[in-house]
């Protein structure tokens, strides 16, 4: 799963490096040792290497792979560092860039090839039909045969985007908006908490509001290669929107660190998609390289958005940062990215069921 992620990250950068004119003396699938390889014609060496767990570009200019300029290395006309700063910038987000395409080209293909779901009768959508024997919303002042028709001011097309705004938020008050009679009214409404469990045992935390909508049948409507592109982009806006919110909510405290996962959960969860076929293992393959995306978009230092925060100092100073304070910047990020990598495998393997979970 994360193999060919990060290779067609690195390969992003890769591409638009060449595209403005800058020489890569290695690209490297894996760290470490070199395994097998070859020299092409252009001075690049591509090699396979010992440790799979990632890969990268080392273009011409640079004493490592996170771009930190070789101040002994004469300015070569195709070297990195001598590109104006707006290249630098594009080259650096073109590895983010990638990923997102990637997750927008299979959603892309999955619309075009099964459809848009849209129910039979709209109409009949987000009607309340019954409560849960623990419902905030019925204790709030919702009633049978109300319609859901907002949550926090964002209208409602169908049962499936109430769930997922709702679930996304446990102990929270959320402002749900119905209509009744003809008008529209919101109550606030502060959600339940509870722990849900897949049939592989991955428990995670959602929010309920208890109520039950009657069920409706759907339908797939074909659409058009422009249509399934909007389609996609709008579905990896909203999986961007639930990354950001589910860190800042471990980062506040309101979730458990223990929904955080690492490459031991990614290898454990791919193979669980995988036994449900390979369409769900394809739609993971796209959530973990928004994943990817994400995280190297971060503003930390030895990532992609680190690199992206130097070029924006430089952009505002019209002089880039001195060494002194990228190198120390460049170790910090460094030593972060490295305790994370370590935390999320030790939740990971506390995960395991040989240590009850």
């Amino acid at each position: 799963m994360l193999g060919p992620l990060i290779v067609l990250h690195e390969l992003g950068h890769y591409l638009v490096g060449r595209w403005f004119g800058v020489g890569a003396e290695a690209f490297s699938v894996g760290f470490g040792k070199e395994i097998a390889g070859y020299t092409d014609k252009r001075g690049t060496r591509w090699k396979l290497s010992l440790l799979p767990i990632g890969g990268y570009v080392q273009f011409k200019g640079d004493m490592n792979p996170a771009s930190v300029p070789d101040p002994a290395a004469p300015a070569e006309p195709d070297a990195f560092q001598t590109k104006p700063l707006w290249q630098r910038a594009l080259i650096v987000a073109a590895g983010p860039v990638a990923n997102v395409i990637i997750a927008v080209a299979i959603f892309s293909a999955f619309f075009m090839i099964f459809g848009k779901p849209v129910a039979s009768d709209p109409a009949e959508e987000n009607f309340v039909v019954a409560f849960a024997e623990e419902s905030p919303a019925r204790e709030a002042g919702i009633q049978i045969d109300d319609r859901i028709v907002a949550v926090e001011g964002k209208e409602m097309e169908s049962y499936r985007e109430v769930q997922q705004a709702i679930w996304l938020y446990p102990n929270r008050e959320l402002d749900i908006t119905v209509e009744r009679d003809g008008q529209r009214i919101t109550y606030p409404i502060t959600t339940r908490s509870e722990e849900m469990t897949d049939q592989f045992g991955n428990a995670s935390t959602i929010g309920l509001i208890g109520v039950e909508s009657r069920p409706t049948e759907r339908n797939f409507e074909a659409v058009g290669p422009i249509t399934a592109v909007g389609l996609a982009v709008r579905q990896c806006a909203d999986m961007f929107d639930m990354m950001v919110t589910g860190i800042g909510q471990i980062l506040f405290g309101e979730r458990s660190v223990k929904e955080l996962g690492g490459p031991i959960t990614i290898a454990k969860v791919s193979g669980e998609q995988l036994s449900l076929g390979w369409l769900e293992f394809v739609s993971f393959a796209a959530l973990i390289s928004l994943n990817l995306a994400f995280i190297n978009l971060l503003p930390i230092p030895a990532l992609d958005g680190g690199h992206l925060a130097f070029y924006a100092v430089e952009a505002v100073r019209r002089k880039p940062a001195s060494p002194r304070s990228q190198e120390l910047a460049f170790r910090t990020g460094m030593a972060i990215v490295l305790a994370l990598m370590l935390f999320v495998t030790i939740i990971d393997i506390a995960k395991l069921p040989i240590f009850g979970s």
